[in-house]
This record gives structure tokens, C-alpha cells and sequence, in this order.
């Protein structure tokens, strides 16, 4: 009996005891490919939204399935160039396919799970800068990023909202389009890598002085924006 033959016997009827192994390793390190993978969806572009196939799952469940692989001999080589070897074609003879799919399903979903919370975040942040330019329309008036309600009023010497925002800026030659812009900036550096919505808020520094603060507990983002 060859090798092959006596991997099909050992395991023939059972859970394999690398299926729990390597399902874990291949959705932590979709997880951990985040941006590589929307990287790749955006290069993609409207093909990405036409085609049926998955972004990176392919290329994760080769990758673990080598890591995995080398550690352990009695594991055959399942990839070709074009993806699955045809060595486990027939599912009723034997269930790794069926195993492999099972997981390949999951991890789609995952990945289309991530695609959906980065259009989400797309449209949180046309939102706000949508919000942030209609109030630069309206007398040049620019929206409370913390309470999203008033309109802040900005000046040579603070910058403040009915809302309770306060913020000593003598000195500092702060200006709404300055601040707009700043505003702007900071959204788009935290969304470059995490689709959770930010927070806007007030924190003191070691003075005592406030200071206009975006947050994200997610990912643990964290930037003074005035």
C-alpha cells in the first residue's frame, strides 16, 4: 500500500485531526490580511463586484495548508498551479474535498463579511465629509464633529460649540478650512486601516488644556486633531 493509499485508509469515515488545525490558522491569517486584502479588492475594482470568485481565500488556504504541511509528513500535496489537486476528486471515496470546501466556504464568507464593513466605512466617511462641506457652504460654517449637531464657530482665539467644546487657539492661526482640512485628514489615515467608525471627543493634555481627540477602540487608533 502506497503512501497515498495508507493516508486514504488512516482517515477514511473520521474528522482528520488537521481539519481544526488548519481551519483556525487559515481565518486568523485572512484576519491578519485585512489590508492586504482590500488593497487588492480596490486594484481590482468594479471586476471584483462582478466576479463570483473569492479576493485571497485561495491563496490563504495554500498558504497554511504548506505551513501545515511541513510539519507534519503524513499530509499530501493538495495544490497545483490551478487549485486543488484532482487526487481528491471523489468525495464519496474520501472526505478531505468535502472538508476543503466546508472551510473554503467559511472563509468566503469572512471575506465578504470584511468587503461589507469597508463599503460601510466608504460611506461613513462620504457622510461626514459631506456633512463637513455643507456646512462650509452655509456661511462658511463648519459641523461639530463630536456632537454632529451645531456648527462650530472658529476664530483666531478658540474654537467652541454649544455642545460644550472649548479649545484655547491663540497663537495658533487656526482657521475652519484648516480645521476642515485636519478633520479630513485624520478620518481618512485611521480608515486606511480599520473599517470600524471613529469617535470624536474632548480629553485634557498634561496641562489641563483641552484638546479635540479622534478615537477608535477597535483597532486603538488614537490622534489629536486641534
Amino acid at each position: 500500500m502506497d503512501a497515498f493509499q495508507k493516508h486514504k485508509s488512516l482517515y477514511k469515515g473520521t474528522t482528520p485531526p488537521w481539519k481544526e488545525t488548519y481551519r483556525k490558522r487559515c481565518v486568523e491569517r485572512l484576519k491578519n490580511s485585512r489590508s492586504r486584502l482590500l488593497e487588492k479588492y480596490r486594484q481590482m475594482g468594479a471586476s471584483a463586484d462582478d466576479s463570483k470568485s473569492s479576493v485571497l481565500v485561495q491563496e490563504v488556504m495554500e498558504m497554511e495548508w504548506k505551513a501545515l504541511q511541513a510539519s507534519s509528513q503524513r499530509l499530501p500535496s493538495l495544490w497545483v498551479k490551478d487549485g486543488i489537486s484532482d487526487m481528491f476528486t471523489d468525495v464519496h471515496e474520501y472526505d478531505e474535498l468535502a472538508i476543503l470546501e466546508e472551510i473554503h466556504q467559511e472563509l468566503v464568507s469572512q471575506e465578504l463579511s470584511i468587503i461589507e464593513e469597508y463599503h460601510k466605512s466608504q460611506q461613513y466617511e462620504e457622510q461626514y465629509f459631506s456633512s463637513i462641506v455643507d456646512g462650509m457652504e452655509e456661511e462658511g460654517k463648519l459641523i461639530c464633529p463630536v456632537c454632529q449637531r451645531n456648527n462650530l464657530t472658529v476664530n483666531s482665539h478658540f474654537t467652541s460649540c454649544p455642545c460644550g467644546i472649548y479649545i484655547n487657539t491663540v497663537g495658533r492661526n487656526i482657521t475652519a478650512e484648516l480645521l476642515q482640512c485636519l478633520l479630513e485628514t485624520r478620518v481618512t489615515e485611521h480608515m486606511e486601516d480599520c473599517l470600524q467608525n471613529p469617535v470624536f471627543s474632548v480629553a485634557s493634555n498634561m496641562d489641563g488644556s483641552p484638546n479635540l481627540m479622534i478615537s477608535c477602540k477597535v483597532c486603538d487608533y488614537l490622534s489629536i486633531i486641534l
